[in-house]
């Protein structure tokens, strides 16, 4: 089938400006390193709500460590369950951080680019940003609270994503 405008292989005219083609590799290239990291931000926005909140999720984690540890005291138990809901901040902050810093960085395999700290900067700025963001909504949902030292723990998180893998990849030979 026959187009109007020039192909590859047919000569094009003097002063005549190529047509723009619509890559797909710019879709693909989203979904592989953007669509990742919007997930992640979608599902923590959605434990923002009254469904993260701590007296839904210690309805999941205290008979967890009841079973696992039958003797607990309440007050023991209270504590524990603090701990895994903060453990949980640190560690999807590291997964966001590190969804960023992936994007940004767009690795291929053998990738031999050194380390660069303006990817790590804008990867745990982002996730500072939106750990802010979320405070600021749960402050509005009746059932949570935002907090500062929220905030703080979440950037941490972020912090230890992205030096577990400079670490990992100094390790590995890689930067």
């Amino acid at each position: 089938m026959k187009t109007d405008a020039p192909t590859e292989s047919e000569p094009r005219v003097p002063g005549q400006r190529p047509l723009p083609v619509r890559s797909s590799s710019a879709v693909a290239s989203f979904s592989r390193y953007w669509f990742p990291v919007l997930l992640l931000c979608a599902v923590m926005f959605g434990f923002s709500s009254d469904s993260g909140s701590g007296r839904r999720s210690s309805r999941i984690i205290g008979p967890l460590v009841r079973w696992l540890a039958p003797g607990i005291s309440d007050a023991d138990l209270e504590s524990v369950v603090f701990g895994v809901r903060k453990a949980a901040h640190v560690a999807e902050y590291a997964a966001l951080a590190l969804l960023v810093w992936r994007a940004r960085r767009k690795p291929v395999r053998d990738d031999r680019r050194p380390w660069s700290w303006k990817e790590a900067a804008f990867a745990f700025a982002f996730a500072v940003l939106f750990a802010i963001s979320d405070e600021i909504h749960q402050a509005f949902v009746p059932s949570r609270q935002g907090r500062a030292m929220d905030v703080l723990i979440d950037a941490g998180g972020a912090l230890a994503g992205l030096l577990a893998v400079r670490a990992w990849g100094h390790w590995r030979g890689r930067w």
